[in-house]
């Protein structure tokens, strides 16, 4: 019979690090592809084999990047992208930003005079550690799709292709979006999709695991394989990420404290209360807002250094050739 302390050597070793810090650091070296792979195949439904991982911008490595969303984009056998991200708090308009990162992505693996039949299907796979909004699930899906509004039907699409009448789905071209609401999951870990739910919310992995990806995930992604340099980064990342949500739960408890001694005030002080807390919450929507409009700005003047045409990038980020002069 094992003694507490074993428990606790034991507990120790089999820790495992966190997958935002692991796709981050360690899932784009090619020796480490299967767990990706692993985790792609299950959430996908079908086989994937990652040929390329692609250069994201949010997979930089600075000293600040702490609070970054953790990104990565990686094209499967088929040759379609798949874009992974990771946020470990909520973000304002993420939904939107969701999109934004599709067509990018499609704008820039595709090159001017090209055939639009070469744009690449996109699967775009969120895992989300903050509420984004009501639901029973833990897994949601969601694509565009013509549906007759009497019939019902899915509307097939006949496209003309190399000189032949080829019959498509929608689903066969436009983007696919994966939402993983880990915080949400809190079933006994059966299926292989729930293991790995377990694995992304916990850190837990089942020594007996079949699951595609995580018996790997055993082996490479242990705590104390890392150097002590790695250990000390990644306890930092950590801390860091603590830190931030209880900042965010402070926030909240002190926003129903709020709450409660409005109700018992007077009017003018209400007033003078509520009129605070309104400038408070429109200063940083502002700021945010202003935050995304710069960031939609650098992505344009970046496509337009690559040579994308205006008439693109006024698509993409609504930006005119004006405002980039």
């Amino acid at each position: 019979m094992e003694t507490k302390k074993q428990e606790h050597m034991k507990e120790l070793q089999d820790r495992y690090i966190r997958f935002d810090w692991a796709i981050k650091r360690l899932l784009r070296q090619k020796a480490n592809f299967v767990v990706l792979e692993g985790f792609l195949t299950v959430f996908l439904g079908e086989k994937i084999t990652i040929t390329e991982i692609l250069e994201s911008e949010g997979n930089q490595l600075s000293g600040d990047d702490k609070f970054n969303r953790v990104d990565i984009k990686a094209l499967n056998s088929k040759g379609e992208i798949i874009i992974i991200e990771i946020q470990n708090t909520r973000e304002l308009y993420y939904l939107e930003r969701i999109l934004y990162g599709v067509a990018k992505a499609i704008t820039e693996h595709i090159y001017l005079g090209d055939k639009y039949y070469k744009v690449k299907k996109i699967y775009s796979i969120s895992i989300l550690y903050f509420d984004i909004g009501r639901g029973d699930d833990y897994l949601y899906h969601g694509q565009n799709q013509f549906v007759g509004v009497h019939t019902k039907d899915q509307l097939v699409i006949n496209t003309k292709e190399k000189d032949a009448i080829v019959s498509r789905l929608p689903s066969e071209i436009f983007p696919e979006y994966i939402l993983i609401r880990v915080n949400e999951f809190d079933k006994v870990a059966v299926s292989p999709i729930e293991e790995w739910m377990n694995y992304l919310k916990d850190g837990k992995i089942n020594p007996d695991t079949h699951a595609p990806g995580l018996s790997e995930a055993r082996e490479k992604l242990r705590y104390y394989s890392m150097t002590p340099e790695e250990r000390h980064a990644y306890d930092e990342h950590l801390s860091a990420l603590m830190i931030q949500n209880d900042v965010l739960d402070s926030a909240k408890l002190e926003g129903r404290m709020e709450g409660r001694m409005e109700g018992r005030m007077e009017g003018r002080i209400e007033g003078k209360i509520e009129g605070k807390i309104e400038g408070k919450i429109e200063g940083k929507i502002e700021g945010l807002k202003e935050g995304e409009e710069k960031k939609n700005l650098e992505n344009a003047l970046k496509m337009k250094a690559l040579g994308v045409s205006f008439e693109v990038i006024k698509q993409v980020t609504g930006l005119s050739p004006e405002d980039l002069s």
